[in-house]
């Protein structure tokens, strides 16, 4: 295995960030803050991504890091550069609510190599190498092999900040309930993908993310077999905010759904703000 070490450190890192997440979870109160609308920070989230900045920046010291708190970039480098959310589900998280994930992602060259979601309150960890397969808690994974779209569960996100394609939304949102055999939103993306990689959803689409929701995730859905691209069909997914996930007759009813119900601007992007 290429990235053994790379694997081992970030296994250490997500449960050690999970330790600190418990930890807090575990009090009576803790500090819950506003970045944006509906975007929240709270202690954990602070003290979770330095606890794994400060495991990789010592296992690693020559790479870069992209992580959610500290660290945003619009863009990947050339060179290494970790992707790290330190908990995605901040919400679920900070009203007692699981699911709620750490998630890391090593990209080399603006590839995807090495990736891990610890879901932190079922202890659920996923991990994928690239060429390697995809892994929950040692066992290998796959995408669902079911190719009926009506005979699928599908995940999804709701929007929280950018609202202006709300309605759109709601209209693609009854479709789907008319023409699967549901739609679920847990709450964190990450978490969401890794459902799709193990099978229990078929397909998720979302827009409005950011690439630390999505780093890991993606490299696990296509170590399992699933496709991953943006609302185009195409590879901008990591800062381009919108994602299709899925196996691969699903993920082509969704992008074909999702045309239907969202104009050409706003599937290219030209609508959608930060």
């Amino acid at each position: 295995m290429k990235y053994t070490r790379e694997l081992e450190i970030v296994k250490k890192a997500a449960i050690e960030a999970s330790k600190v997440i418990t930890e807090y979870a575990e009090r009576t109160s803790f500090t819950v803050e506003l970045k944006g609308k509906n975007d929240l920070i709270t202690d954990a989230d602070v003290a979770s991504e330095n606890k794994i900045i400060k495991i990789i920046t010592e296992a690693f010291p020559e790479d870069a890091i992209l992580a959610e708190e500290s660290s945003q970039k619009t863009e990947l480098p050339q060179g290494r550069v970790w992707i790290i959310d330190p908990i995605d589900g901040t919400t679920n998280f900070a009203h007692g609510f699981p699911a709620y994930c750490v998630s890391i992602a090593l990209w080399e060259q603006k590839s995807p190599k090495v990736a891990l979601v610890l879901e932190v309150a079922r202890q659920e960890l996923f991990t994928a190498v690239e060429g390697e397969g995809a892994y929950l808690n040692g066992t290998s994974i796959h995408v669902s092999e079911n190719k009926d779209p009506s005979a699928s569960l599908i995940g999804t996100g709701f929007p929280y900040r950018d609202l202006h394609l709300v309605d759109d939304y709601l209209k693609l949102f009854k479709r789907l309930m008319e023409k699967t055999h549901g739609v679920r939103r847990p709450g964190t993306a990450a978490w969401d993908l890794c459902n799709v990689a193990c099978g229990r959803f078929e397909g998720f689409y979302e827009y409005g993310l950011s690439a630390w929701d999505v780093a890991a995730g993606s490299l696990i859905i296509k170590e399992a077999g699933g496709i991953v691209t943006d609302w185009k069909d195409e590879s901008d997914w990591l800062f381009g905010k919108r994602i299709i996930a899925g196996n691969r007759a699903v993920h082509s009813f969704l992008k074909n759904e999702i045309s239907e119900c969202f104009n050409e601007a706003d599937v290219k992007n030209e609508k959608i703000s930060e």
